[in-house]
């Protein structure tokens, strides 16, 4: 492992990274990041519907260890997620290597390509394939939809805090790990975490609440109310809790 003080290093010439990448990289990476969650939020419907009228909250436990491979293969193998940029470009920001335009265009454009790369997976592979359309999977979507947009908006933004507090730790563990074995465990326990206690993110819910209105379960407008308190909350607890922290802790 890299020390703090290396790691915080790191994480602001990878956020600088971000910025440089050419545009087209952007959507294209951007679509793979969307996907790759989504496809992660997938295996955990799939695999804890089928478990979880007899085994209760462990079948969800066992659900929330698959979804890590999402981020997993975003961060070892190429693609952009807004909640991680959301801490990497940060701490660039706070270290004055990007402005403040450089880091709000970085952030509309992944987050308009993860929602594409989400909402594809939720009607392609979601309804079209149907692997959320019928029985326990079905209802598994739809209660999963229903419980993030029946959060009050305050309840929806503190739990993104929570949420991306874990994703940033998970690329700061990941980035300071020197061997891909440390990588992926740093990334695969802070994101079970989140997704076992059931905290909010944004392009996870770009993925879940879609699928649910692919099968009539749930609006468009629903989920817009949820992503914008949610993607406010992943912006401070990615951008403050994390890269804000840090910085303020470990920069002299």
């Amino acid at each position: 492992m890299y020390t703090p003080d290396e790691i915080l290093d790191i994480t602001i010439d990878m956020g600088t990274k971000k910025i440089a990448k050419p545009f087209v990289s952007k959507l294209l990476l951007g679509f793979v990041g969307g996907a790759m969650i989504s496809l992660g939020y997938l295996a955990y419907i799939r695999v804890a519907s089928s478990m979880i009228e007899d085994w209760g909250s462990i079948a969800s436990f066992i659900g929330a260890c698959v979804f890590p491979v999402g981020l997993i293969v975003i961060l070892l193998g190429g693609g952009e997620l807004i909640t991680g940029n959301m801490m990497a470009v940060a701490a660039a920001w706070f270290d004055k290597k990007v402005n403040t335009k450089d880091l709000l265009l970085n952030w509309v454009t992944i987050t308009l390509a993860n929602a594409v790369g989400a909402i594809f997976v939720a009607y392609f592979f979601g309804h079209i394939v149907g692997l959320t359309s019928s029985g326990v999977y079905l209802h598994e979507t739809i209660t999963l939809a229903q419980g993030k947009i029946a959060a009050t908006p305050l309840q929806a933004f503190v739990s993104g805090i929570g949420c991306n507090w874990f994703v940033g730790i998970a690329l700061w563990l990941c980035y300071g790990a020197k061997e891909s074995s440390g990588k992926i465990l740093g990334i695969w326990f802070p994101v079970m975490v989140f997704v076992a206690i059931g905290f909010q993110h944004s392009v996870a819910n770009l993925f879940v609440i879609p699928a649910a209105i692919f099968e009539g379960q749930a609006t468009w407008l629903e989920l817009l109310q949820n992503f914008v308190p949610v993607y406010l909350g992943n912006i401070v607890g990615g951008a403050v809790f994390v890269s804000g922290l840090y910085y303020k802790a470990l920069k002299h």
